[in-house]
């Protein structure tokens, strides 16, 4: 077996500090572990009317490192809900109900907190929970909102699947981070003589012959390479893994001529309906005795799931992370956030699209996010709630100055870990901390993106226009190379991640969700490998 990867390796002793971080805030900035040229947009892009100005470009970091997105990603361990899984086999993806995939989400996790025909005992991935005694002050303020706002107290979020409020689940022990290439790819399994790890190895091309793949054509520290195998894994995401498809002339059969490629495979789905999970923010300036304490370094320590209750939505169709840190510099730690991303998004009009037959070129992609309104509707109701709670007096003693957040360029760019951005932030995290008239003059001048709280909460055309050019994305990029059913024009593999119309080839990761699911992608991502794994042993 031949692993490549195109990113550095991160063997045990040499992980670099900051993937290990229980703090994942400067492993997801370090340009070190992503792909740094890739640009997307979020916004509706309308291709109808070739005059209206094209939304924003946004940097979008995905992981280019051992260890994929579990490398650099938040490290929540959440599986989703139970009516996911029925949706995908609904929409094809037959032997992915609930019942079918709890065995592996079993066998990804080793819980450290419950026990039970939930959890598992004995996985690569350990999962633990920082329990209210260990809370900082700004979680247990946001706790308490949503105590008072009617939720119940849940200790286990993997348990039940309801609503309330919880310990957030990470995969997480002794507070180090444990990615996939930490828990699987240990010293033990590095010994084995059936396995080659080769990083620093960017995959130009798939090697195919007829319709059969055979192998890839890759830089390996610069030199050309051909390895040739049996099969072939693509596992590089949802916006990655369709454009290796697309060069490979799998996909779109019109798309794939325009880019002067020969059509191998008509596949129509190939990099359509892409989708992530939309999110909005409510920050605030947490005062100094709420702020993240010494016990941990972790910062969302509680979330709630509620349902909106709006056009035929599941239960726990909606998340609140309460984020009590929201960068790595000084004013970061200042700054805590309510963020309330759309659980079960129904937006999937996005598309990822070769820009070039050049392997090198980043594909286009367009999230699309919002083109289904009951997600605007969702988000702007889930912001006046946040906006509801920082005025309730729990949030109140920890926080004051709330303010609709934006992950904009200027917060981006503020961002980049560098001597200059943490002596800026360094001053003016000693001007936040003092008068408060002062402190409100900085955070609507320097911070704000010209809405206040009450405008969002009460002006209902301000509201959709904030949360419409605010929206983004959560790194939950899914689903465009979608599981389904032999007679579906649009589905890209069969249920055990088999490319159709071709021989010899899998794809392996969140591409092949038929739909994103009410969770973060991490954990559903590995269930869906160690599934897999166990049909490629028995040859399915």
């Amino acid at each position: 077996m031949l692993v490549c990867e195109a990113g550095q390796d991160t063997p045990h002793g040499k992980v670099p500090d900051v993937i290990l971080d229980s703090y994942p805030g400067t492993a997801y900035l370090d340009t070190r572990f992503h792909w740094t040229d890739l640009k997307v947009t979020t916004q509706i892009v309308s291709h109808n009317n070739p005059n209206e100005d094209r939304p924003p470009l946004r940097k979008y970091e995905q992981a280019r490192v051992l260890g994929g997105g579990s490398s650099i990603n938040g490290q929540l361990a959440n599986r989703g809900a139970p009516s996911d899984f029925s949706e995908w086999v609904s929409r094809g993806a037959k032997g992915w109900d609930w019942e079918s995939v709890l065995p592996y989400f079993k066998k990804v996790e080793r819980d450290m907190d419950f026990e039970g025909p939930l959890h598992g005992k004995e996985g690569r991935i350990p999962v633990r929970r920082i329990f209210p005694d260990l809370w900082n002050g700004y979680s247990k303020g946001a706790a308490a909102a949503f105590k008072q706002a009617g939720f119940e107290y849940l200790p286990d979020q993997n348990g039940e699947f309801k609503d309330g409020y919880f310990p957030i689940t990470s995969s997480n022990a002794y507070e180090r981070r444990v990615s996939a290439a930490i828990g699987y790819l240990d010293p033990g399994t590095r010994l084995r003589k059936n396995l080659t790890i080769s990083t620093n190895t960017q995959v130009q091309e798939l090697l195919f012959e007829g319709t059969k793949c055979v192998g890839v054509k890759a830089l390996v520290d610069g030199r050309q390479t051909e390895f040739r195998a049996n099969e072939v894994i693509v596992s590089s995401g949802a916006i990655h893994s369709p454009a290796h498809l697309m060069r490979a002339g799998i996909g779109p059969a019109m798309h794939l001529k325009d880019m002067g490629i020969d059509v191998r495979a008509n596949l129509p789905g190939v990099g359509q309906r892409l989708m992530d999970h939309p999110s909005i923010a409510c920050a605030a300036f947490i005062k100094p005795e709420a702020r993240i304490n010494e016990y941990t370094r972790r910062h969302i320590q509680v979330a709630l799931r509620y349902s909106s209750e709006i056009g035929g939505a599941p239960q726990g169709d909606m998340f609140i992370a309460a984020v009590a840190k929201s960068a790595w510099h000084a004013v970061g730690e200042q700054i805590g956030s309510m963020i309330v991303f759309v659980n079960k998004t129904y937006s999937e009009t996005g598309q990822v699209k070769l820009s070039s037959a050049d392997w090198r070129a980043e594909p286009t992609v367009e999230f699309n996010l919002l083109s289904d309104k009951r997600d605007l509707d969702r988000l702007v109701d889930g912001f006046r709630r946040m906006a509801l709670m920082h005025a309730m007096p729990s949030m109140r003693d920890v926080t004051s100055t709330p303010f609709p957040a934006s992950y904009s360029d200027k917060v981006k760019q503020i961002g980049v870990i560098n001597n200059k951005n943490k002596f800026l932030t360094n001053v003016m995290a000693k001007l936040l901390d003092g008068p408060e008239p002062l402190r409100r003059i900085l955070i609507e001048k320097l911070i704000m993106e010209g809405v206040t709280v009450d405008e969002a909460v009460h002006d209902d055309e301000k509201a959709e226009d904030f949360v419409r050019r605010s929206t983004v994305g959560v790194w939950h990029a899914s689903c465009t190379c979608r599981m389904g059913a032999d007679d579906d024009p649009m589905a890209v593999t069969g249920n055990t991640g088999r490319v159709r119309d071709v021989q010899g080839l899998r794809v392996v990761d969140a591409s092949i969700f038929p739909v994103v699911p009410c969770a973060n992608t991490n954990f559903p991502t590995l269930m869906t490998a160690e599934k897999i794994s166990g049909a490629i042993l028995t040859q399915a």
